[in-house]
């Protein structure tokens, strides 16, 4: 399957990364660690290069940047800066600060959309969505796929052959047969092995473009929920 089939709404760049980065640890926009913020910014690309995504050349550029910040927070100043000498992060908070601007417009844009989607008025055109979309950050998708790698790692297994992604869509569907919806992260839980969560993961993409499955969030930075498509017929 080509990932690229699917819009993945939202998450659009690295500032998308950053943001979910520092509101998930809590962290003070205008007083980013950057060693903290660097190491869980490439581990989260080590996740997204092991799904054999394409990481577009700004997520590594901002890791580049990233790196430069750290070293340069590190480095002595000098006299003639003194102790008030410019922060290097500040143009990174710039940035971010913009993009916050240009997300908050987005998310009210959208949920107006959301709200007068069917609403039609006489002689208007009705247009018809080409690409399925995921109504939710892909972040969060990276955040499931990147802690069910860690439970595995713990688990030491030898890995086996490729695991078919009709075994997991079989079982994806199975799950939202039984219930009314099920938590993103409970699919991956009983994935024992690196290309079982890696197929978890297509068989979603999959079912989400066969418009079998809806992946949503109730508000910003909450639980994500699946739940299955009912058929009209």
């Amino acid at each position: 399957m080509n990932l690229m089939d699917i819009h993945l709404n939202v998450f659009e760049g690295p500032l998308d990364l950053l943001l979910y980065l520092i509101k998930k640890n809590n962290l003070d926009i205008y007083d980013i660690p950057v060693s903290e913020i660097t190491e869980e910014y490439l581990k989260y690309l080590d996740v997204m290069k092991e799904l054999n995504l394409d990481i577009a050349g700004e997520f590594l550029v901002m890791a580049s940047t990233l790196m430069q910040i750290k070293a340069k927070s590190l480095m002595p100043k000098k006299p003639e800066e003194g102790e008030e000498g410019q922060d290097p992060r500040e143009g990174l908070v710039r940035m971010l600060e913009e993009y916050q601007k240009y997300k908050a417009a987005s998310a009210l844009l959208s949920e107006r959309f959301n709200k007068y989607k069917d609403v039609f008025y006489r002689g208007s055109p009705v247009f018809q969505a080409q690409d399925k979309h995921l109504d939710v950050e892909m972040v969060y998708l990276i955040d499931a796929v990147k802690k069910a790698f860690e439970r595995v790692a713990l688990r030491r297994e030898i890995e086996a052959e490729d695991v078919p992604i009709e075994s997991r869509i079989e079982k994806i569907l199975k799950v939202l047969t039984e219930k009314k919806w099920v938590l993103l992260d409970d699919i991956f839980k009983e994935e024992t092995k690196i290309r079982g969560v890696i197929t978890c993961f297509l068989a979603l993409l999959e079912l989400v473009k066969l418009n079998k499955i809806t992946v949503t969030q109730d508000d910003s930075f909450s639980e994500v929920k699946i739940y299955l498509i009912e058929s009209k017929s």
